[in-house]
């Protein structure tokens, strides 16, 4: 399914701001699963520096610097990206949860020490002998890994609400776990402690979801929206994608931005201004298909 993407942020300042600095991850990146075609960044006003860069993790970066005053900052990325039916995996036939890592510790092949890196805690995804202990509910001993995971999927998509009011893109995991409620980024990052807790490799994926409107009703512009979701490592099959918010395998309706330890390896916009007072924040996507065919 080949997607044309528009994502328009608007940042307006109560004051003028006299000199900002931003890294942006707003361009998709290609993968096995989606070939990121081509992504035109319009930036106004103008920045006195705009240079591209790739991070650690792959995921293309940009840098901007503006040196002119400026009361409102606008960041319109259009992306066309040809996403690809994945493989499906037989959740049964994966090998037993326990034995991935100790097979990964002993295994220097560059697949196994990119996995690796995602086993351990991060800033955002810390170690929790209760997130621990929530896990061990679906992962019994001898249970294949991608059956365990997906029935762990489930039983966060059945506990927890998704509230948006509920969170900030700072609340913690545990406050998460305590108050289950939260939103997609909010519920990657608990399955995410989750897995590690038991030492199997996650990652934290950024990215979009086409959203259909109801039956007999048009799709409104702009009620596309950002999406987070986490893939596990699976010997047999690579990075599997599982999105907690959908309880669903991730399949041709997720576009993947980029990827990290966590939300904040990939957040979409992040950086430092001087000046600007109060600021709001408007956020419009599009997420539009344009064919069937890859």
């Amino acid at each position: 399914m080949i997607y044309d993407v528009s994502h328009r942020t608007t940042y307006r300042y109560s004051m003028p701001v006299s000199f900002s600095h931003h890294v942006l991850h707003l361009v998709p990146r290609s993968s096995p699963r989606q070939d990121a075609q081509r992504t035109m960044l319009s930036i106004t006003p103008t920045p006195t520096v705009h240079t591209s860069s790739t991070d650690s993790f792959g995921n293309a970066l940009t840098f901007i610097t503006l040196q002119d005053r400026h009361t409102e900052l606008v960041l319109h990325a259009k992306s066309t990206i040809d996403v690809f039916s994945p493989q499906r995996p037989r959740p049964a036939a994966t090998v037993p949860w326990e034995t991935l890592y100790p097979a990964l510790s002993g295994d220097t092949s560059e697949a196994a020490l990119e996995a690796l890196q995602y086993v351990f805690a991060s800033p955002r995804v810390p170690d929790s002998p209760e997130l621990e202990a929530y896990a061990r509910v679906s992962f019994t001993p001898g249970r294949p890994v991608l059956e365990a995971a997906l029935d762990l999927t489930a039983r966060i998509f059945d506990d927890f609400v998704y509230d948006p009011t509920a969170t900030t893109v700072s609340t913690p995991v545990a406050e998460v776990f305590a108050e289950r409620r939260g939103v997609c980024q909010d519920f990657a990052h608990l399955e995410i402690a989750c897995l590690r807790a038991l030492r199997l490799p996650a990652r934290y994926v950024s990215g979009y979801l086409l959203t259909r409107p109801p039956e007999g009703r048009e799709r409104l512009v702009g009620a596309d929206a950002s999406h987070a979701w986490l893939s596990l490592w699976c010997p047999e099959y690579g990075w599997v994608d599982l999105d907690p918010t959908n309880n669903l395998l991730v399949g041709e309706e997720h576009i993947t931005l980029g990827w990290g330890r966590d939300y904040g390896d990939v957040s979409l916009v992040k950086g430092a201004i001087f000046g600007g007072g109060a600021h709001k924040i408007e956020v419009g996507v599009d997420v539009t298909p344009l064919s069937t065919q890859a």
